[in-house]
């Protein structure tokens, strides 16, 4: 079985209202990962692309937040509405959605660790 070409992470962590940090799936739905899910197997993607809940990408300021490898790029501020568009301008046909990416100097863990992730 050949690679993944895409591996969607979608951050399903919550968080207390009281964090001030925000939170990327504040009523515990996991309705982004579903929707991704969703739209990955409606286009017949599987089993060449696949999406994931995440745990905490540490990008809650700037959340919902979904990443994208091998390609490494970070979104945030995703809706459900934004799903289909990510996945056929993204996945599909290779283009970053720059109303969406958090640029590099915005990633927690670009700042904290020189660009090594955490």
């Amino acid at each position: 079985m050949p690679q993944f070409t895409h591996h969607i992470f979608i951050c399903t962590n919550r968080r207390e209202p009281s964090s001030g940090r925000g939170c990327c799936n504040p009523d515990g739905s996991e309705a982004l990962r579903t929707a991704f899910k969703k739209e990955v197997e409606r286009r017949g993607l599987k089993p060449l692309v696949r999406a994931n809940a995440s745990g905490c990408l540490d990008q809650c300021e700037l959340g919902p937040t979904v990443v994208i490898y091998p390609q490494a790029i970070w979104y945030g501020g995703v809706k459900l509405s934004d799903v289909p568009r990510i996945v056929e301008e993204t996945i599909v046909n290779g283009r970053v959605l720059a109303d969406l990416q958090i640029p590099d100097e915005k990633l927690n863990c670009k700042a904290a660790t020189g660009g090594r992730g955490t």
